[in-house]
């Protein structure tokens, strides 16, 4: 799945607006395309039963069924939610990669790579600091 073709998300808000109600890591990471710092979330230890959602919207992006330990130091995932994240061709550092977004709301997640588990052969290398995480009741 690609960008909206208009380039407009089902949520947004002005710079402003993100800036109130995300912490300074979580703005860096979703809207500046940051990347936080290897083994940095306590997400990345997450065991239990639960979804992984938007820390900008709330969108559902993952299922801790298809989460595993990938040894990145970074939240993965081997799929996400059905039409829950969108991707772009990322050159950035001299390389190619393809940049996970969420649907909703565009806010940057992290990349995805072909050197996952089966099913999918993916692992979605996410930064936790995009992620909230709920547990199952």
């Amino acid at each position: 799945m690609a960008n909206p073709p208009d380039g407009v998300f089902e949520i947004a808000k002005t710079d402003e607006d993100w800036k109130q109600t995300l912490t300074p890591l979580q703005y860096a990471v979703l809207r500046q395309h940051d990347t936080e710092f290897r083994g940095a979330s306590p997400l990345n230890a997450e065991k239990r039963q639960g979804v992984f959602y938007c820390a900008g919207c709330g969108q559902a992006l993952f299922s801790s069924d298809t989460k595993y330990d990938s040894g990145s130091g970074w939240p993965s995932f081997w799929a996400s939610v059905e039409h829950a994240v969108a991707f772009t061709e990322d050159r950035s550092h001299g390389m190619f990669r393809m940049e996970m977004h969420c649907r909703r709301c565009g806010g940057h997640l992290g990349h995805v790579f072909p050197d996952g588990p089966q099913p999918t052969g993916r692992r979605f290398c996410t930064n936790g600091a995009a992620l909230n995480f709920k547990p199952a009741e």
